[in-house]
């Protein structure tokens, strides 16, 4: 017995379930055996029954098929139709000259309204480009082709018999099939599997080993950014509901790009149109403004363009000026990436628009290699290498892209068959949570670094280490620390402040004594940040919570202490002062869950602030002591780094304050009263003492 085609298959399944298909069993593009239309009729009705309305018999235009899938007998059949159905290969074999010419021209017609409008890259490493040619170029020609070879070899009305004919056009109808057979093969030249491409995909991605604490500076505390892109969407739209006369005709989009402006962590998006009728009354003028949201202060602001120079070029425009179509057609040739929208240092919006190029057969090994700058006020585009894109450019690689080159080259490092099988050394970059990318964004040397974590081939709660690339260079390290994932460092710290039910945002990447740290934002339902927290990397169950950046940093320091980990805060980019005189009052007190010594001086008004355990040798003083303090000044108190006695030359106490037996005991109870975890609530002073410094702590943030 011989086995039917998918094609016979499909044809039964649908006459078994009442769909009309006819009963033609010729070629599926009009060759081999041609039905009449009576058959066509016929055969419709007997296999659709009295019930179907599409059945040659009702002559409702039953889908009658295309040549061999049923002869579509919906050409003039039954009771409208007159009872003489006609096959639509048959009725396109009979065409004359100038019906063919009115079919090509409406065809072309087409393709170039659908290429505007979808404006696909004329570029053979396109996927794009490969699909449009398939449906609207390689399709037509190929039904065309067998249809007149079919018209030839039987001959019609119109058309006389010639088999030389019929085999010419024949023989061509094969060339858009081999035209599919080169991008099949191409597409299959470039999946890993193929000989030697493991090799180039672990290579695209050129990635350098290297020590943490060398390349990443202790972090300056003033320059966290401490919301995330959701949290900035929520500022600028409540900015822009300040504003009655963009409101009712505007809305931000979603884009918020991350960028490094005037040497601070911002997020831009620009304004669009709030619909079609807005769009059509406000277009000469362009978009007025863009909204601009600072990371770290958490200041939301509309910039407001000159007079005459809105921008023209947007996502929400609908025609020539969308900016998607716009470069795309200005550059036919380019396979663009995704876009960005950024501001240079004076302030002016423009696009970032990235140029693919694939490395690896026909649609593999994906990079950048240039970038398109458009202007989006006037339009007017820089094309420039990779190389020679400015320092104020932040995005010429998408985020996604690279994630995606890493993966590559922690897969394929080992070749083919050990990505799949023995995975010997795979890793790949940690998942993200709740549908989001496992990144975020950190900045380093006036550029913006795509950071996430790496773990193994079996993705559990640990990494192997981070990896750092840069979006404008494609510079990339990878930095070898053992710890928690960054999704097991949200539990964590979800955990410290499980009553308050706040939920961590994605943590960002900071150095803290040349310790890895998560630093993220705690959130309330409403999306509005509430406290801070720091996990330390390497042992997630040390997390520091409080309601400012400050009191955050404060209680993480003391856990690093109590770790044995000192805090350097000299190398944390605050400057060291030092101040001498006698101790006029001393108080100790118990803040988010550690020990602290508040002093003042004769003749200082400034409070100074010893955490213990790391200022130990205070509790060698007391009140008439003179002493010499190193610190760094606060807002509301200076953090002690450094505690001298009179004539000493070294940070330690005097002899005594280790060895004495009351000061010992003394430094134990300090010692015993901070935790493996900080809260940022303050708690009684110990003794009966007052608490210092109670009401030093900052209002709650909100958005």
């Amino acid at each position: 017995m011989s086995q039917k085609s998918g094609i016979d298959s499909l044809l039964e399944a649908l006459r078994a379930s009442g769909v009309d298909v006819g009963s033609g069993a010729g070629s599926p593009f009009g060759g081999g055996q041609q039905g009449s239309g009576a058959d066509s009729g016929s055969s419709s009705g007997a296999s659709g029954g009295s019930s179907s309305r599409g059945a040659g018999a009702s002559g409702q235009g039953g889908f009658g098929g295309f040549g061999g899938f049923g002869n579509f007998g919906g050409f003039g059949g039954g009771r409208h139709g007159g009872g003489s159905g006609q096959s639509f290969s048959n009725a396109m074999a009979e065409w004359g000259k100038k019906a063919i010419i009115v079919t090509a021209i409406v065809v072309v017609v087409l393709a170039l309204a659908a290429y505007w409008w979808f404006h696909p890259p004329i570029n053979i490493h396109s996927v794009d480009t490969w699909f449009f040619v398939a449906v609207f170029i390689l399709l037509p020609l190929f039904v065309f082709f067998r249809v007149r070879s079919a018209a030839y070899k039987s001959g019609t009305k119109k058309v006389t018999p010639s088999e030389s004919k019929a085999k010419g056009f024949r023989a061509l109808s094969f060339i858009p099939v081999i035209v599919v057979l080169v991008g099949l093969i191409g597409g299959i030249m470039s999946y890993p599997i193929f000989p030697g491409n493991a090799g180039k995909y672990a290579s695209v991605l050129q990635v350098e080993d290297s020590t943490f604490a060398d390349d990443i500076q202790q972090v300056n505390y003033s320059e966290i950014p401490v919301i995330d892109h959701d949290s900035a969407v929520r500022l600028g739209n409540t900015q822009l509901g300040s504003i009655p006369d963009y409101v009712s005709q505007f809305e931000i989009s979603n884009l918020y790009s991350q960028i490094n402006y005037n040497q601070e962590p911002v997020r831009v998006s620009p304004l669009g149109y709030a619909d079609l009728f807005k769009w059509f009354t406000n277009r000469e003028a362009g978009l007025p403004a863009y909204a601009l949201v600072n990371m770290t202060t958490q200041e939301a602001q509309i910039v407001t363009l000159p007079e005459g120079e809105g921008m023209k070029y947007s996502q929400s425009e609908p025609l020539a000026r969308n900016i998607d179509r716009y470069v795309q057609l200005k550059y036919p040739f380019y396979m663009f990436d995704e876009k960005s929208f950024e501001i240079d240092d004076d302030g002016r919006p423009w696009w970032i628009c990235p140029v693919q190029t694939r490395t690896i057969g026909l649609f593999g090994g994906t990079t950048i290699d240039r970038v398109v700058l458009v202007d989006a006020v006037t339009g007017e585009c820089q094309d420039l290498a990779i190389g020679d894109c400015p320092q104020w450019v932040d995005r010429a690689y998408p985020s996604d892209l690279l994630i995606q080159q890493y993966n590559w080259h922690g897969a394929y490092a080992g070749g083919f068959l050990n990505s799949i099988f023995g995975q010997q050394g795979v890793v790949q970059t940690t998942p993200g949570t709740d549908g989001m990318q496992g990144y975020n964004y950190i900045a380093k040397d006036d550029d913006v670094w795509v950071y996430t974590g790496v773990t193994s081939a079996t993705a559990d709660n640990s990494i192997v280490g981070f990896v750092l690339v840069n979006q404008r260079t494609a510079e990339a390290h990878f930095y070898s620390v053992s710890g928690a994932t960054e999704d097991r460092a949200m539990r964590s710290a979800e955990g410290a402040v499980q009553d308050l039910g706040y939920s961590a945002t994605f943590p960002i990447l900071i150095n803290i004594s040349d310790r890895p740290t998560y630093f993220m934002s705690l959130k309330d339902g409403e999306g509005t940040v509430k406290q801070f927290a720091m996990v330390d990397i390497q042992s997630y169950q040390n997390v520091a919570t409080a309601t400012t950046v400050e009191q955050c940093q404060k209680s993480y320091e003391a856990l690093l202490a109590t770790s044995g980990v000192m805090v350097d805060n000299a190398a944390a980019g605050a400057t060291t002062e030092s101040a001498t005189g006698v101790i006029r009052t001393m108080v100790e007190a118990v803040v988010e869950g550690n020990s602290h010594f508040y002093v003042t001086l004769d003749g200082d008004d400034r409070i100074f602030d010893c955490a213990l355990p790391s200022m130990l040798p205070i509790v060698s003083y007391a009140v008439g002591d003179e002493v010499t303090f190193e610190f760094t000044a606060g807002e509301s108190t200076c953090t002690v780094t450094a505690v001298k006695g009179a004539g000493e030359a070294s940070g330690e106490g005097p002899s005594d304050a280790s060895g004495g037996t009351q000061d010992s005991a003394a430094a134990d109870d300090a010692a015993a009263s901070g935790g493996s975890s900080a809260s940022g609530q303050a708690s009684e002073g110990q003794g009966g003492a007052p608490v210092a410094n109670e009401g030093a702590a900052a209002p709650e943030v909100s958005a």
